[in-house]
């Protein structure tokens, strides 16, 4: 039977363990989206996770809306993450760069911006958090075809660039309601192009980002993660099992590291899963490794390895507050819990004075 604390490896990456920290938007960056000293400590704290997937890191200004958020497409952001990246392999760890294009959600009253871009003319319902506070969704303009190949070619930057900057690899943000969610699902895709229309057509941008980042990195540094059930930010799909196992077949014949999937429960209750459990389908289609995140506890994680639903868990918010959450899981020690409050302020505050268990 395995176990949380078995090594694995992913694609080129050997872990150590599969407790995998997930990513989590802090919003400790500058406003020009460059890493700031503070998270050197913070990642490095962290280290002892099987593998951290960064914070979702802006691959373009055009698609990046989230206020101090990362980015990685010029030089002076690569300098900021490489003493990041050293600190955390030298405590050990490993880390790879999730790369980040939010499409519709992107503000235009943000620095830089222009109309934002999506599948189809679309609004994300409710507001956006900008620099002036939180602002009602604009209607986003269809991606042009002869758009496509630019976003290609930022991707590929952004995965050069994590390359430079140390990163052991790369994840594509492929959920959550962001850009290539919104050409995944049918809520948002109404093209009636090569892009739109029939699963095939639907699922033909996530193979093309991924094929071109694994150009960059190698596929064995390359990972995916798509949230397959539920609304998330507007965006939703009226028959998602064949979309999604369509997705990780494809994404198996490129043969990427792992697939990480978002999914919550199934209960019928607001933030939940609308439809049962897609993963099984979609594990069964995806022949590398599998990786779950969403709502785990460790003896969830540890039910979820042993029926085989998983390879592997990612943690968010219980990393958190624990920065040692290997060693608090190892020793059945207490988990300390997060103040919400300060999950996007822009100090220590929350953010690196978690202190670590101390037996």
């Amino acid at each position: 039977m395995p176990s949380i604390f078995d090594p694995i490896r992913l694609g080129a990456i050997e872990a150590p363990n599969r407790i995998l920290m997930a990513p989590l938007t802090r919003a400790r960056n500058t406003r020009d989206h460059v890493a700031t000293p503070i998270m050197i400590e913070y990642y490095r704290q962290r280290a002892s996770a099987g593998l951290i997937v960064s914070e979702a890191t802006g691959i373009s200004l055009q698609g990046l809306g989230w206020p101090y958020a990362a980015g990685i497409w010029n030089e002076t952001q690569i300098e900021a993450w490489r003493p990041i990246v050293a600190a955390v392999k030298e405590a050990g760890g490993r880390i790879i760069s999730q790369l980040w294009h939010m499409g519709r959600a992107v503000h235009p009253s943000m620095p830089g911006r222009g109309q934002p871009v999506s599948a189809s003319a679309t609004t994300q319902p409710g507001e956006d958090h900008t620099y002036e506070g939180k602002r009602p969704f604009v209607e986003a303009r269809p991606l042009h075809l002869d758009e496509i190949p630019l976003l290609l070619d930022d991707y590929r930057r952004a995965a050069r660039n994590a390359l430079a900057a140390g990163f052991d690899g790369v994840q594509i943000h492929a959920a959550n309601g962001y850009l290539l969610d919104q050409f995944l699902r049918d809520s948002t895709n109404f093209r009636t192009d090569r892009y739109g229309g029939s699963i095939e057509n639907r699922i033909r941008l996530l193979g093309e980002v991924t094929s071109a980042v694994a150009e960059v990195v190698g596929n064995n540094r390359t990972s995916v993660r798509l949230s397959p059930n539920g609304d998330r930010r507007g965006v939703n799909d009226s028959n998602p099992r064949p979309l999604f196992e369509a997705a990780a077949a494809m994404l198996s014949d490129i043969g990427i590291a792992f697939l990480d999937v978002r999914e919550p429960g199934y209960d019928g209750t607001f933030g939940k899963a609308d439809k049962p459990p897609i993963a099984p389908y979609m594990r069964g289609a995806f022949e590398g490794p599998f990786v779950l995140n969403t709502d785990y506890d460790f003896a969830k994680a540890q039910t979820a390895l042993a029926q085989g639903a998983a390879d592997a868990i990612g943690f968010g918010r219980l990393f958190i507050s624990n920065p040692d959450l290997p060693h608090r899981f190892a020793n059945d020690l207490p988990l300390a819990p997060d103040d919400m409050a300060t999950w996007y302020t822009q100090g220590e505050q929350g953010y690196i004075d978690y202190p670590s268990a101390k037996s």
